[in-house]
């Protein structure tokens, strides 16, 4: 559907507020499938984020580590971290090279988790399927050429 039908605005200034607006408007709508397919589960697209950077890792990560990878710099980690800890996802542990520092684990629990929505996961990749693989890489062009 055109960004004018969704938000009825009766002028754009131009073509690239517009652009403006609708990748706001996109991003928002975007976040709000993605926090629905999440519902099941009790959990947000950050802790999602973390459980996913923890998993993909080797070897048990800090806190700092985990942010440095995450896709919103600017959410609070550690209380994510503690928050995905009391619902037993996660576990932290005293770092065996380094005692002041903490070691995030993902729990058997936290497993299950990521296996279940990996199981659901086409879900998430039919929110942009109308694109084709080509308009995909050129949206994903276009992004990068913004940033």
């Amino acid at each position: 559907m055109e960004i004018e039908q969704e938000i009825p605005q009766l002028h754009f200034r131009n073509e690239h507020h517009k652009a403006i607006v609708n990748i706001i408007f996109t991003a928002n709508w975007l976040q709000e499938k993605i926090r629905q397919f999440l519902t099941p589960e009790d959990i947000t697209a950050q802790q999602y984020n973390i459980l996913r950077i923890v998993y993909a890792s080797a070897v048990p990560l800090s806190t700092l580590q985990i942010r440095a990878q995450m896709l919103d710099k600017m959410s609070d980690t550690s209380r994510m971290v503690d928050r995905l800890a009391a619902k037993k996802l996660l576990e932290k542990r005293m770092a065996t090279n380094d005692k002041r520092k903490v070691a995030i684990y993902l729990t058997a629990e936290g497993v299950g988790v990521l296996h279940r929505i990996e199981a659901r996961i086409h879900e998430l990749d039919a929110m942009v399927a109308a694109l084709s693989v080509e308009d995909a890489q050129l949206l994903n062009g276009l992004l990068n050429a913004i940033r």
